[in-house]
């Protein structure tokens, strides 16, 4: 078979959500998957500082925030932060009573601690205190620093929380120009998570640049996810693959579901399409 470029999302398709550990047998897939002459690249929403724990298992490449940057054989083959002026203007705009943001560098993430407290109080009125246990496990596995210690470095994406989609309208009005509001959906809370994306980059994007820069075919190419924030990728991608934990708007626009991740989803379908 003609050798293949698999890009895998992180989390909820590698790991499970918020973990820097595969399951044996991804590990297992990936290694034979190379050793048969194919190239793995990791392609995730998280910065590199939080996704450099998993290239210990052994990737040929990398794509990091969301397309905002992309590393294969340790070369940079593309670095977007925003500009400052997109910078300061996001910050501001989100700022707004409401919106909980994390703010993403390359090495490095902070988060508004006002989040947490609002869970808080959620959890004390009678709300599900899972929710703040799984954030507190969350920033501990993926070294999330409080927004007091954001020193200004260079952004390349947001994530937001808000309670209600009529916090998103102003927002939505000020910075759409420049940037796409990924909607990932709505928790037991009701309330909204999603991340800002800048409009020059996204998963599918990524997929695009690195093949032009290694010169191999987009209908050689695989991509596995299970987010509304791999869409383009699974768009773009010659087959898409959905985890079967997955988004069910995504299971719709993917070409294939498989099993979900803490089944083997990934050696299984690794298997099925000839790749181990």
């Amino acid at each position: 078979m003609e050798r293949k470029l698999i890009f895998l999302d992180i989390d909820g398709t590698l790991t499970e959500p918020g973990k820097n550990v595969p399951p044996d047998t991804a590990v297992e897939a990936i290694r034979r998957a190379r050793a048969n002459g194919h190239r793995v690249v990791l392609c995730s929403g998280r910065n590199y500082g939080m996704l450099s724990p998993l290239l210990q298992y052994g990737f040929d490449g990398l794509v990091g925030s969301a397309g905002g940057y992309i590393e294969y054989g340790g070369q940079v083959v593309y670095d977007c932060p925003m500009t400052p002026e997109q910078q300061e203007k996001a910050l501001r705009v989100l700022a707004s009573d409401g919106i909980y943001r994390t703010v993403e560098g390359k090495d490095r993430s902070y988060t508004d601690e006002s989040f947490k407290e609002f869970l808080r109080e959620a959890a004390r009125s009678g709300g599900n205190s899972e929710l703040l246990r799984w954030r507190e496990q969350i920033e501990s596995e993926l070294g999330i620093r409080p927004m007091a210690e954001y020193q200004g470095e260079a952004i390349y994406k947001i994530g937001f929380v808000c309670r209600s989609a009529a916090d998103l309208r102003e927002p939505m009005r000020a910075l759409g120009d420049s940037f796409d509001f990924c909607i990932q959906g709505t928790d037991q809370l009701g309330s909204i998570n999603g991340e800002l994306i800048n409009k020059a980059f996204n998963k599918g994007m990524a997929v695009e640049r690195l093949c032009d820069y290694l010169g191999h075919p987009i209908v050689d190419t695989i991509a596995f996810g299970d987010s509304m924030n791999d869409l383009e990728m699974i768009q773009t991608a010659g087959l898409g693959i959905c985890m079967g934990n997955g988004s069910p708007a995504l299971k719709k626009i993917a070409d294939e579901v498989c099993p979900p991740v803490q089944e083997d989803g990934l050696f299984r379908a690794f298997e099925q399409h000839g790749l181990i």
